[in-house]
C-alpha cells in the first residue's frame, strides 16, 4: 500500500488532553503528560493520535467552542509544548491530527465580539444575522434538551445571531469568502507544524439556504472540494476526516470522487452493533453494511464503538431509538439529545465477553477502527455529572492517589470511585500485567490487524451459517482469504455451512495460532456464547 495511503491500515486513539494525564500538578491533564505516556500508546499498537479540541476557549462546551483557532489553552500548555508533543510521536511513527470547528466560534471569539459591537465593522458578516428567528425554518434543532431555537437574541446586535449548537457557539458565515480564507491560513498554521490532519466537526452546516434543512448543501462540498484541493497540493500526505452524522448516502457525498475527505465516520454502524448484540442477531449490522455505498479506492470509513459525545441515535428509526433507550439507558440520566451519555463498559454490562466481541467487529469490519481513550480498560462512566461529562473523566493508571493521574488535591473531574469501574479494579498497570485483559486482548487483535492487509482493505461478504445468532463474513484479500465467526448470543453455536469455492485450505485461528486442520469446503465449528474467531484459509 502506498504511504500516502497510511490511514487505510491505522488504528486511531481519541485523546481527551485534559483526562489523559497531568504532568504538571495542577489537576488537569495536559501536552507534557501526554508526550510522556507516548511509549503507552507505542505499545497498545496505536497509529495516529486524534486530539479533542486543545485551543482557547471559554469551555461551555469542552473547547468545542473557540476563541482562539492558532493558540493552545493555558491548561494544556504552550505552543512549544504541542511542537514537542509532535516530534515525540512522529519519532515513535505515530501521527497526530487535530480537530478542527469549521462550523462555529465561541461568542468569547474576537471575531463576535467586534461583530456584535458594530454593524460596520468587517467581522459583522463573519456571522449570520437576521432581524427574524423565522429564517431557515426547516432546519432541525440539534441540542433538543437545551436549545428551543437556531436563532439567538443579541442585545448589543440589535440583532438575531443563528446558531445550530450551543447559543454560546454563533455559526460562521462561509459565503463570506473570507470567512474561508480565514480557515485556510488556520489549516495552513497549523499543518505547517507538522500536523498530520483535521478531523473536521459538525461539516453538513456550513451554509444556509431558505426552503432546506439546511445540511448536505451544494455549496458545502464545494468548499469542502476547496480545502481538499488546497491540503493535497500544499501538503500532500496529509487527511481529513469529516464528521457526518447522517444516513450512509448522504454521509458518502463528503467522500466525493475522492476529492473531498478522505475518511467518514460511520454513523450507521455504531448503533446497530449495540443492536446486534442485544437483539443476539446480526440483521442490523448486515444491514448496516450492506445500505453502506461503494466509496473511491484512495478513502476510507472509520469505525468506532464509543468516543466523547453521546452514543447518537439519529441514524435510526424512531422506533429502533425507543427500543435502544429500553435497553440501554433504562433511566432518564443516562439519555442525552437523542443518544445515550454512557461509556463501552457500562452499556455492555462489564461483560468482558461481550466488550471483546465487540472490539472483535471493529478490528474486522471494514475501516479504520477508532478506540476512545479507557475503553482499552473497560472504563465506566459516572452518571452524576453533567451532559457529556460522564464519560470523560481522567484516565486510571494505577489504584493510587487520583488513579495514578494526577498528584493534584483537586482535579477537573473526580476519578470514577463505585465498583466495578474504580481504580482498585479497572487501570492501565493492573490490564498491561494481566493475562488475557481486556487491555491484552485489544493489543493482540491490533497486532494481527496489522499483519493481516485483508482485514483493512479486503472485500466483504457475507456468510449465511442459517444461524441469526452469528455473524460470520468473509475478508478477501490479494494474498489471504480470511473468516471472521462472531456469536451474539447467549448460548452455545454450531456451525455447520458451505464455504465459496476459493476458500479451501488449511485453516488457522489466528488468535490462538491453532492449526484447525482443512476446510474441505465446509465450516464445520462449535462456538460459545460471545466468542469470536478469526480464521485464516490459505
Amino acid at each position: 500500500m502506498p504511504e500516502s495511503l497510511w490511514y487505510k491500515n491505522a488504528v486511531f486513539y481519541e485523546v481527551y488532553v485534559r483526562a489523559f494525564f497531568d504532568s504538571d500538578g495542577d489537576g488537569n491533564g495536559d501536552l507534557n503528560g501526554l508526550t510522556q505516556k507516548l511509549d503507552y500508546l507505542q505499545s497498545l499498537g496505536v497509529d495516529c493520535l486524534w486530539l479533542l479540541p486543545i485551543y482557547p476557549s471559554p469551555l461551555k462546551d469542552d473547547g468545542y467552542d473557540i476563541s482562539d483557532y492558532t493558540g493552545i489553552h493555558p491548561d494544556y500548555g504552550t505552543l512549544a509544548d504541542f511542537k514537542n508533543l509532535l516530534e515525540a510521536a512522529h519519532a515513535r511513527h505515530i501521527r497526530l491530527i487535530m480537530d478542527l470547528v469549521l462550523n462555529h466560534s465561541s461568542d468569547q471569539h474576537p471575531w463576535f465580539q467586534a461583530a456584535r459591537s458594530d454593524r460596520n465593522s468587517p467581522f459583522r458578516d463573519y456571522y449570520v444575522w437576521s432581524d427574524s428567528d423565522k429564517k431557515y425554518d426547516q432546519a432541525r434543532i440539534i441540542f433538543v434538551d437545551t436549545e428551543k431555537s437556531n436563532w439567538t437574541w443579541d442585545e448589543a446586535a440589535g440583532q438575531y445571531f443563528w446558531h445550530r449548537f450551543y447559543s454560546s457557539q454563533p455559526d460562521l458565515n462561509f459565503d463570506n469568502p473570507a470567512v474561508r480564507a480565514e480557515f485556510l491560513r488556520i489549516m495552513r498554521f497549523w499543518l505547517d507544524l507538522g500536523v498530520d490532519g483535521f478531523r473536521v466537526d459538525a461539516v453538513p452546516y456550513l451554509f444556509e439556504r431558505e426552503d432546506t434543512n439546511c445540511e448536505n448543501l451544494p455549496e458545502t462540498h464545494a468548499f469542502l472540494k476547496e480545502i481538499r484541493r488546497y491540503v493535497d497540493k500544499n501538503y500532500p500526505g496529509r487527511i481529513l476526516l469529516c464528521e457526518a452524522n447522517q444516513w450512509p448516502e448522504d454521509v458518502r457525498t463528503y467522500l466525493g470522487d475522492g476529492d473531498e475527505f478522505q475518511l467518514a465516520f460511520h454513523f450507521p454502524l455504531m448503533p446497530r452493533i449495540f443492536m446486534g448484540l442485544r437483539r443476539a442477531d446480526s440483521v442490523p449490522i448486515e444491514w448496516a453494511l450492506t445500505h453502506t455505498p461503494s466509496i473511491p479506492e484512495n478513502c476510507q470509513w472509520c469505525t468506532f464503538l464509543r468516543n466523547h459525545d453521546e452514543l447518537t441515535l439519529e441514524m435510526v428509526t424512531e422506533e429502533e431509538r425507543q427500543w435502544m433507550w429500553e435497553q440501554y439507558a433504562p433511566e432518564a440520566r443516562m439519555r442525552l439529545n437523542l443518544g445515550i451519555r454512557r461509556r463501552l463498559a457500562p452499556l455492555l454490562d462489564n461483560d468482558p465477553r461481550k466488550i471483546g466481541l465487540a472490539f472483535s467487529l471493529l478490528f474486522t469490519l471494514p475501516g479504520s477502527p477508532i478506540i476512545y481513550y479507557g475503553d482499552e480498560i473497560g472504563m465506566g462512566d459516572d452518571l452524576q455529572l453533567p451532559d457529556r461529562n460522564g464519560v470523560r473523566t481522567p484516565l486510571q493508571w494505577d489504584a493510587g492517589l487520583n488513579a495514578g493521574f494526577s498528584s493534584a488535591r483537586s482535579i477537573y473531574s473526580p476519578v470514577i470511585g463505585v465498583a466495578p469501574y474504580d481504580p482498585e479494579r479497572v487501570n492501565v498497570e493492573t490490564s498491561r500485567s494481566t493475562n488475557g485483559s481486556l487491555w491484552s486482548r485489544i493489543q493482540a487483535m491490533i497486532a494481527i490487524r496489522k499483519s493481516h492487509p485483508a482485514l483493512c482493505c479486503g472485500d466483504l461478504a457475507w456468510l449465511d451459517c442459517g444461524l441469526p445468532a452469528v455473524a460470520a463474513y468473509l475478508r478477501r484479500g490479494s494474498r489471504e482469504h480470511m473468516l471472521m465467526v462472531h456469536n451474539l448470543s447467549a448460548v452455545p453455536q454450531m456451525i455447520d455451512c458451505v464455504l465459496p469455492e476459493d476458500f479451501h485450505g488449511k485453516i488457522v485461528d489466528l488468535l490462538t495460532s491453532q492449526a484447525m486442520g482443512k476446510t474441505q469446503g465446509r465450516l464445520l465449528l462449535s462456538i460459545q456464547p460471545y466468542e469470536y474467531r478469526w480464521l485464516s484459509i490459505a
